[in-house]
């Protein structure tokens, strides 16, 4: 049984709808075209050049068609090879160089036009996706605006009393109240705050505080016994109020449930969210929020404390202290990392700030440290 190699289709009315596999050779003639059939019995039929019409086809149009009229009928045969191509446009007579050439020509175009169109759509895929990944913030920021403050409220206050439930709580004290007054000075300098907030002091020698949705913020006694006075404890506080003001648990929430829930959401559905942070496993209490919302938090915090009097530097020294001499379990630092570029930057909006004479805190900070279990130590 001799292997049959077909290079070619051809069609006419005794061969089947979808053509008849063959095999050309180009002689000095014309063409021999071999046919195989079921019982390997090879048909060969010569086709000489002076009766054949050529043209370009396909689906591509980057066949080269050769038609003729055969024993039974009009034949068209279907050359892909280029291998078979080039050997016809090197044997074939002077009455076809013309028809082949318009042919090669048309085959051109059509390629061109293919690269063209496809540039156009790789170009437009690519435009897109670099469109959603630079606007991916923007379709966050969307869908955050979508959602209303009592539905935050509600999810923030469902994490926070489940976090409280393990907790020690402080519930009353010098302690208590002074993060009370610190609270209600900032507060009172925020316009038209949604927000009712919510601070809770809970003991624990870790060194942090955390803010959640709608408005829930927990303070560590072990952040209050490190700090020297109350203006670094407001100045980690003025910074937690402006992760809640600037929704940045939200858009760390928005983030994490994928493109999916955002589109969701910006198109109106808001209903289930909480159930889908269940499903993929999303805490609040161990959202980390990106160096962007940081900066914002830090830049915003600073405002808040120039606006309610209350010494900004303290914000400043007190991160810069815990990242320079702490070696023990600094948790706020975990997740809102000081770096030199981030405390230079507040130093310098501070430096062009309007210039002002703090107000001090009604209570004497080293009795609330006293009160905690700290050393007095300074401060007001």
């Amino acid at each position: 049984m001799t292997a049959f190699h077909p290079n070619a289709l051809c069609f006419g009315e005794e061969f089947p709808a979808s053509g008849a596999p063959c095999l050309v050779h180009v002689e000095g003639h014309g063409l021999t075209i071999t046919f195989s059939s079921e019982a390997d019995h090879k048909q060969s039929e010569s086709v000489p050049f002076s009766s054949m019409a050529v043209s370009a086809g396909g689906l591509d149009h980057d066949h080269l068609v050769i038609k003729w009229a055969g024993p039974t009928g009009q034949r068209t045969l279907y050359l892909k090879s280029s291998d078979v191509i080039r050997a016809f446009r090197q044997a074939a007579p002077d009455h076809l160089n013309r028809p082949l050439e318009q042919a090669v020509e048309q085959v051109r175009r059509v390629r061109q036009r293919h690269r063209i169109v496809w540039s156009i759509v790789g170009g437009t895929l690519l435009a897109l996706m670099v469109g959603l990944w630079f606007g991916s913030d923007l379709l966050v920021e969307l869908a955050v605006d979508r959602i209303p403050v009592a539905w935050e409220q509600k999810l923030g206050e469902s994490a926070y009393h489940d976090f409280l439930a393990a907790q020690e709580i402080v519930k009353d004290g010098q302690a208590v109240a002074a993060v009370k007054e610190m609270t209600g000075r900032l507060a009172s300098q925020i316009p038209d705050n949604p927000y009712t907030f919510d601070v809770t002091v809970v003991k624990s020698d870790v060194v942090n505080a955390f803010a959640l949705p709608g408005g829930y913020v927990v303070v560590f006694t072990g952040l209050m016994k490190k700090a020297e006075n109350p203006e670094e404890v407001a100045g980690v506080l003025a910074h937690e109020l402006n992760h809640v003001l600037q929704r940045h648990g939200l858009e760390r929430i928005v983030k994490q449930l994928g493109f999916v829930a955002v589109v969701s959401i910006v198109l109106g559905s808001q209903q289930g969210l909480g159930q889908v942070m269940k499903q993929l496993g999303v805490e609040l209490v161990t959202l980390k929020f990106g160096r962007a919302q940081e900066t914002e938090a830090d830049l915003t915090g600073l405002q808040l404390l120039h606006r309610a009097k209350i010494d900004p530097s303290g914000m400043i020294t007190f991160f810069e202290r815990l990242a320079e001499k702490d070696e023990g379990r600094v948790e706020w630092l975990s997740t809102h990392p000081m770096s030199g570029a981030r405390a230079e930057r507040l130093k310098a909006e501070l430096a062009a700030m309007p210039k002002f004479r703090p107000e001090p805190f009604t209570f004497e900070w080293g009795k609330v440290r006293a009160s905690l279990g700290g050393q007095a130590g300074a401060g007001s």
